[in-house]
Parts: C-alpha cells; sequence; structure tokens
C-alpha cells in the first residue's frame, strides 16, 4: 500500500525516466527513496544517463529483494558478490557502468545521512580497455547510397535526408540532432552553421558543409517552419504526412535508419551512432586532423575520436593478405 502511495499519489517517477521505485530504497524508509530520487533528478540532468543509472539500480535492488537483503545489510563482499554474479549475465561495460551508478549512489546516500558507509565504494569492476570501437561504420560509397536512395519528393523523404546528413557532416549524436530548434540553424556572413544540444546542457556549434545546407533548406521550404523558431527542427509526421509539433524520438529514428537500411544493400547492424562514425572516417582518410576531428565532434580526449576511425581497417586487411602459402 505504501508503494502504491508514494508512486501514484505523491510525484510519477515514470515521466522523469526512473520507472518504478526500487524496492530496496522504498523498504529503507521515506528519507532514503527520496534521497533515490533527488540523486537521478537534482543530481543527474541527462535523461539518457539517467534511466541508465536508474536500470542499474533496479537490477541491484531486484537482486537484493531476491535474497533477503536491506539496504542497511549490504556490505563490500555482498556488494562484490553482485559485481561478480551480474558479470556472468553482461558485459564488461554494462557492469562497469553499473557499478559507477551504484557507487554514485552510495555516496549520495552517505552525503544525506541514509547510510553510515558506501558499501560499494572498495568494490571494484572488471577491466575494460577499448582501443578500437564496436560501432559500425559506412564507407564513404554506402553512405552516399543511403542519402541518393531517399526520395526527396515527400516530406518524410527530406526530414530523413536532412537529419542523417546532420550526423554525417557534423559527427553529431541522434540526441544532439533531435535536441535542435529551427533557430539552432542560422545564416553567419556567407556561411551557415548549426548549433548541436550536447551532454550537460553544453552547445556546440558546428559550421554547415555545403551538401548539409542544400539538405536542410530543402527541409525548410517544404515543411514551411523556417519562420517557427523556437519549435523543433525535426518532429514526427501525422497519418495524413504533415509536420507536427512534435519532436522526434531517438527510437523513432533508429527504426528509420534500419528500415532504409533493410531496402539496400547495407549492413544491418548500421544505428544512428554510424553516422557519427562514417563522418570521423571520411574526414580522417580526406587529410583531416585527429585534433580538429576531435573538435568537431566535441570530444573531451582524443582518445575518444580515436575510437571512430576506422581508416587503418583497409590497411590491415591488405597486410593480412600478404600472407601467401
Amino acid at each position: 500500500m505504501m508503494k502504491k502511495l508514494i508512486s501514484s499519489r505523491t510525484f510519477h517517477p515514470g515521466r522523469l525516466g526512473l520507472g518504478r521505485l526500487p524496492s530496496l530504497l522504498l523498504d529503507a524508509g521515506e528519507k532514503a527513496w527520496r534521497r533515490y530520487v533527488e540523486f537521478l533528478t537534482a543530481n543527474i540532468r541527462n535523461r539518457n544517463t539517467r534511466e541508465a543509472y536508474a536500470r542499474a539500480i533496479s537490477r541491484f535492488s531486484a537482486w537484493c529483494e531476491r535474497k533477503h537483503i536491506r539496504l542497511v545489510d549490504i556490505s563490500p563482499f555482498l556488494a562484490a558478490a553482485y559485481v561478480e554474479d551480474l558479470g556472468t549475465r553482461a558485459s564488461a561495460p554494462t557492469v562497469k557502468q553499473h557499478l559507477a551508478a551504484l557507487k554514485m549512489l552510495g555516496d549520495y546516500l552517505v552525503i544525506g545521512q541514509v547510510l553510515p558507509m558506501n558499501p560499494m565504494a572498495s568494490v571494484r569492476g572488471p577491466k575494460h580497455v577499448v582501443k578500437r570501437g564496436k560501432t559500425p561504420v559506412l564507407t564513404t560509397a554506402q553512405a552516399r547510397l543511403l542519402l541518393d536512395s531517399i526520395d526527396p519528393h515527400t516530406i518524410v523523404g527530406l526530414r530523413d535526408r536532412a537529419m542523417i546528413a546532420t550526423m554525417v557532416y557534423s559527427f553529431a549524436r541522434v540526441s544532439a540532432v533531435l535536441g535542435m530548434n529551427v533557430a539552432d540553424y542560422w545564416p553567419d556572413g556567407k556561411r551557415w552553421w548549426i548549433r548541436l544540444h550536447e551532454k550537460g546542457g553544453k552547445h556546440h556549434e558546428v559550421p554547415a558543409h555545403h551538401a548539409l545546407e542544400k539538405y536542410i533548406d530543402a527541409y525548410l521550404t517544404a515543411g514551411g517552419i523556417q519562420t517557427l523558431k523556437k519549435s523543433p527542427l525535426f518532429r514526427s509526421v501525422d497519418r495524413r504526412g504533415h509536420l507536427t509539433e512534435r519532436r522526434l524520438a531517438r527510437r523513432e529514428v533508429l527504426a528509420m535508419v534500419k528500415r532504409r537500411a533493410r531496402r539496400l544493400p547495407l549492413p544491418e547492424s548500421i544505428c544512428c551512432h554510424s553516422f557519427r562514425a562514417t563522418g570521423i572516417t571520411a574526414y580522417l582518410q580526406n587529410g583531416g586532423t585527429l585534433e580538429h576531428a576531435q573538435q568537431i565532434a566535441a570530444h573531451e580526449s582524443p582518445r575518444t575520436t580515436k575510437l571512430y576511425d576506422r581508416t587503418k581497417d583497409e590497411i590491415t586487411l591488405d597486410e593480412i593478405e600478404r600472407i601467401v602459402l
């Protein structure tokens, strides 16, 4: 009864990307579950991170519930046992992310005087070093094929082409692109610029490639939304094929990408992030520098940018083929 009262009358956690409140925190009392909600809402501003951390904490809560472990009973030994158990079911990056979420929550509960110590603090996660990204990348020919295959005579086609081109030519994340408003595409002198809404509320401004200008201009003209500066740039469409005022969701864009890939001889594994990696690889293949690629992609470290670089793949294959028996 208490769980139902809290979730239905006090607030709606689902609207904040929290899902159901974990029993581990609910059973520990109001001070504990309120601190949990504050941790995810006031402390973590990025919705994607918030949802990922909420899933990690809920999974740990379910594990504790199955073993009849209360919040006050959690020790470094039990925390390590959970990490070990999770490692048999999930990949190393997933385990590290879940452990990071639990460590941060533990610190937040200690500061809020819910726990005397953080039982997760001394637990070590699995080693995981990434030197090459796993994001599938399109060749320049494949990317060109995809863009040229999109029908420019429909508003959906113009929208999808402009959206994909934005991700390719600006190395942008899909969430940063979908966060754009019409005002985030503007002229400065003879050139047009785009403003991307990155993680942590940061804005990243990039000059628009001449091909991208053409695609966005065609979409804006056909949609008739040039003057609606404060409204979403990339919108959904209604049953009549008209643009709505609703901003597209990431899952809708992914479904579109998968659907278009199936119609062409393209890898089924491609995703929205593939366009970010495709743009970076194409840029480096044409003589661009890693330093400038990092700047365009808004990466904090060149090591992150290097994960998207596939320019060495073809060279490696050529060298392997030198092995003649």
